[in-house]
């Protein structure tokens, strides 16, 4: 009988030079360089240069890379006017989807498949994708959306555009962490996604789509949401009784556990050092303390860790970012990860097409509707 691998797990299919991740160590390292060097000394944009090319820019092309993020991130009007015309409450994710799905009508070069090209829709989504994000807010908020400002960064720019005022260093520098640590993350379910349709040689946008669609499920990318939602639902109750009731009634606790890692989460490791710094900073320190109680409890009592979710989650939440929200601003970071990766596929592809061992019935015979 065939061994099944469920999930894939453990089946390596291809190789690459984007990112390596040791779970018994609880390494992460991008194209050669540890998360923790990058989450404390790069700036996002060296990070989205990095994925793409396998090595870190020259100041002139850091320089050049920002110009070009910057020139590309004001979106089409009429995708404004789409985002307009959807349901204010429709779900954030499918929202973001179908922004982006829409842009490929906005690409005069469609047809053309040149590597180059490609890698131009993908830089062009990475300045994008953060207006969507902020449009989304502000329009269900029945607020005007706010043009990028060019002179800003890509972190400090989403903010700008999400709540209508400069942010300070300190928030701009949590954002542009929270964008590194969450670039990429080898071939999981997103990021596979955008593998299988880009092996077809389908085009960028759809191959961006299908990943957005499969991080948009609960199992992928709304732990940190659903993290934020029980600290809030905890308030002021012991948040060690909340989760003993929680357990005992068969309930999972978000943010705990993974399937790479064996050892803390690296991501987690300055996730918790900024969510300290910013619930302090913004007068929420206790979903902070909430969080470490909780912390402290899984790994005593289910020999469990925290993940990048479980942090992250306070971490937007003092930078005034609505738990919904959450999933695209995964998004928001991992296109760039979801970029490095169809652009590996574009150049050395194979049609992705697994089997399946069936088990259903055979020798049935068609038996005509009146003798049914």
């Amino acid at each position: 009988m065939t061994e099944i691998k469920e999930g894939l797990k453990g089946v390596v299919i291809a190789q690459s030079n984007i990112c390596f991740i040791d779970g018994a160590k609880g390494e992460l390292v991008y194209s050669g360089i540890n998360i923790h060097e990058l989450a404390e000394q790069a700036q996002f944009e060296e990070v989205i240069f990095l994925l793409l090319h396998q090595r870190l820019p020259k100041q002139s092309e850091l320089s050049e890379l920002k110009s070009f993020l910057a020139e590309n991130s004001t979106l089409p009007g009429a995708v404004l006017e789409i985002l307009r015309q959807l349901p204010k409450d429709m779900e954030p994710m499918a929202s973001l989807r179908t922004a982006v799905s829409t842009l490929s009508a906005f690409d005069p070069n469609l047809d053309n498949t040149e590597l180059n090209t490609q890698q131009q829709r993908i830089l062009k989504l990475c300045a994008q994708i953060p207006s969507i994000v902020a449009a989304i807010e502000r329009i269900r908020q029945g607020k005007e959306v706010i043009a990028p400002d060019p002179k800003l960064s890509l972190a400090a720019n989403f903010l700008y555009m999400l709540r209508g005022e400069k942010p300070d260093e300190i928030a701009v520098r949590a954002m542009d962490v929270a964008l590194i640590l969450h670039a990429d993350h080898g071939f999981n379910a997103s990021t596979f996604a955008a593998r299988v349709t880009t092996s077809t040689l389908s085009d960028v946008y759809s191959a961006v789509t299908s990943a957005i669609g499969t991080l948009k499920g609960p199992l992928h990318g709304g732990a940190n949401q659903q993290v934020m939602q029980m600290l809030l639902k905890i308030g002021d109750q012991d948040p060690v009784d909340f989760i003993k009731k929680a357990l005992a009634n068969k309930g999972k606790i978000m943010g705990f556990g993974h399937r790479v890692y064996r050892t803390e989460d690296p991501r987690a490791t300055h996730l918790r050092r900024m969510s300290q710094q910013l619930c302090e900073s913004t007068g929420q320190q206790k979903f902070f303390e909430m969080s470490q109680k909780i912390e402290q409890f899984m790994n005593n009592e289910k020999k469990i860790n925290a993940n990048v979710d479980f942090y992250s989650a306070t971490v937007y939440y003092s930078l005034g970012i609505p738990a919904d929200l959450y999933t695209l601003l995964f998004a928001m970071s991992r296109i760039s990860g979801w970029g490095a990766h169809i652009l590996e596929q574009y150049k050395n592809n194979s049609l992705i097409r697994p089997r399946a061992e069936y088990i259903g019935p055979r020798d049935q015979h068609y038996i005509p509707i009146a003798q049914r």
